[in-house]
């Protein structure tokens, strides 16, 4: 097509929000008040309205055109100039006058119309056409990759406010359940004080554990409202927008983890989309040295032209001429010095963003690797400390309303309960965001990547 004669656009990655799972474009499907969001409608929708994702396909299509202006250089150019005049030669005179009207006497007006053709083809310049063809695909390489890196970061914002509403609402719902034990111990206080079974301070320091249990439940609801909010705004949303998301499948967290990590280090140095990113750019500017290089050598190029000019006389010429060019920069302010030079210096910052970047990689997949088994670990314990801490205040209700134990044991009780309840939610989802977090430290958080029911 004339719009893109090169077919550049062909080496564009694909858009966002179009994956192997949907059988249709995710960005057209109708998510109305009454559909339950999956994980997969939350990512497609984030991939979809994220203005990151979209930032860099366009980068990436810009790019394109960059390749084909590149490519460009290897046809030649043909230009049309037109002139059109009205002149006049005075009687007796070889002086031409240009004229808008007659002035009388013997001159005769002549009314001319020259059309010319001019061609140019480059035929070679010593590397530097191809130089800056190279340049132009590895930029293109490098946006593409960049393209799936922000894919990949939409990808796990979006599974982190995804996971978070749901932690923020189970956290809500464990301080609902706090705030109910501190009411049942608090009736249990005030009872045995009316009776004469317990002081009076048993009684305020239940109200008071009771009234902090319920401070703790209103905030962690607004939280929750908090989280719903931005995983809105994540998706491309007004903050206020009533979702409807449907809850996750929630996998036990398992040991079955990889205990090579240097060999995780070295598949993500392989994986990595924007560590390739880097790599495309530093070749790209070994390409931009190459150019600027051949600014000192010549450049062969094919001309010719043809001219035709008809007059209001019978007299119409017409002219061509064919032949070759030879251009040689003699001296061009040194110029082409300070291009190479400037071309070598941001080889230099490209070669040392890769090598920080590789570095980075590194303590990313050691940070991703070390936290998802920490979370492992601290599940297993909220397990048994969740366990242990309610047979404990089942025990401390029991002997307090017996008259056995005091307020004090009881209330430490609850307390140690609501903790190891708000830790183990914690870790479970903790755990998720961490598996997520990995795969992208490794580069290859995908749809894959989602817990399967």
């Amino acid at each position: 097509m004339l719009d893109d004669p090169f077919s550049t656009t062909r080496q564009v990655s694909q858009s966002p929000g179009k994956n192997h799972l949907a059988l249709e474009d995710p960005c057209r499907l109708n998510k109305d008040s009454n559909h339950a969001w999956t994980m997969v409608d939350v990512i497609d929708q984030a991939l979809c309205s994220n203005p990151q994702t979209r930032q860099a396909w366009a980068n990436a299509r810009f790019q394109a055109g960059q390749v084909g202006i590149a490519k460009s250089a290897y046809l030649p150019t043909v230009t049309l100039n037109t002139s059109v005049s009205r002149s006049m030669n005075s009687a007796g005179s070889n002086l031409q006058v240009t004229s808008i009207g007659s002035t009388g006497g013997s001159s005769q007006p002549i009314n001319r119309f020259t059309p010319v053709v001019s061609l140019n083809y480059l035929l070679y310049n010593f590397g530097g056409r191809e130089a800056q063809l190279e340049s132009a695909q590895k930029t293109l390489e490098a946006s593409n990759w960049t393209h799936d890196a922000t894919l990949q970061t939409v990808m796990f914002a979006a599974i982190q406010a995804y996971y978070q509403v749901f932690a923020t609402q189970a956290a809500a719902e464990a301080a609902l359940v706090s705030e109910k034990a501190g009411n049942e111990a608090l009736n249990a206080a005030q009872k045995r004080y009316e009776v004469g079974a317990a002081a009076l301070a048993d009684a305020l320091q239940a109200k008071t554990a009771f009234a902090q249990a319920k401070l703790n439940r209103q905030k962690t609801e607004g939280d929750a409202r908090v989280a719903v909010g931005s995983l809105a705004n994540a998706l491309g949303l007004e903050a206020d927008y009533r979702l409807n998301i449907a809850a996750p499948f929630l996998p036990k967290p398992d040991a079955e983890q990889e205990t090579m990590v240097h060999g995780l280090i070295e598949e993500a140095k392989l994986m990595r989309p924007d560590l390739a990113a880097a790599e495309a750019t530093v070749k790209a500017a070994e390409a931009n040295v190459k150019a600027a290089e051949a600014g000192h050598l010549p450049s062969i190029s094919l001309i010719g032209n043809y001219g035709y000019n008809h007059t209001s006389l019978p007299s119409d010429t017409q002219s061509w001429t064919m032949g070759m060019q030879i251009s040689v920069p003699l001296f061009t302010g040194f110029n082409t010095t300070y291009q190479i030079r400037s071309a070598e210096e941001q080889l230099e910052v490209k070669r040392a963003n890769y090598d920080q970047l590789e570095q980075s990689v590194s303590l990313d997949v050691w940070r991703a690797y070390q936290l998802l088994n920490t979370a492992h670990e601290s599940f297993k314990s909220s397990e048994d400390l969740v366990a242990s801490a309610f047979q404990s205040e089942r025990v401390a209700m029991g002997r307090y309303k017996a008259g056995a134990g005091n307020i004090i044991d009881l209330l430490n009780a609850q307390s140690s309960h609501a903790n190891a309840r708000l830790q183990l939610i914690q870790a479970q989802y903790t755990w998720l965001t961490q598996k997520a977090q990995l795969a992208q430290a490794l580069g290859r958080l995908d749809f894959s990547s989602i817990p399967a029911r």
